[in-house]
């Protein structure tokens, strides 16, 4: 019934941008979040967004050049990266969790989407 999609990475140059989209299906969620993982790495939280977007919480990696936003009309979730570096590099994901509130961590997450790469060149 759940389902998560993410689109709209790719291979970009360093300083460039990307904007993801997530759209999800079967119902709404009241906190949505996007995390990213790199070969080897942790699932890192990277942004989050309530169910009105009036509250919008970012990792310190992201703060300043991403930005969450969401468009409940269509149940999708966007994330707008510019000024991209090759750290950046990651598969992408959308999340959605039940409760209210910000969750850093991907065990409080209900659902995910299948991911999206990003990779950044030098």
């Amino acid at each position: 019934q759940v389902q998560l999609v993410e689109s709209g990475g790719g291979l970009v140059q360093a300083g460039g941008s990307l904007r993801l989209s997530c759209a999800a299906s079967g119902r709404t969620f009241r906190y949505m979040g996007w995390f990213r993982q790199a070969p080897g790495k942790e699932r890192v939280f990277v942004a989050g967004i309530s169910w009105s977007g009036g509250n919008a919480y970012y990792a310190d990696s992201a703060k300043g050049r991403f930005t969450i936003s969401r468009d409940n009309a269509r149940n999708t979730v966007y994330l707008q990266m510019n000024s991209l570096k090759p750290e950046d590099t990651a598969v992408y994901y959308c999340a959605a969790r039940n409760d209210r509130g910000t969750a850093y961590h991907p065990n409080a997450y209900d659902y995910w989407g299948q991911g999206t790469q990003v990779t950044v060149s030098s």
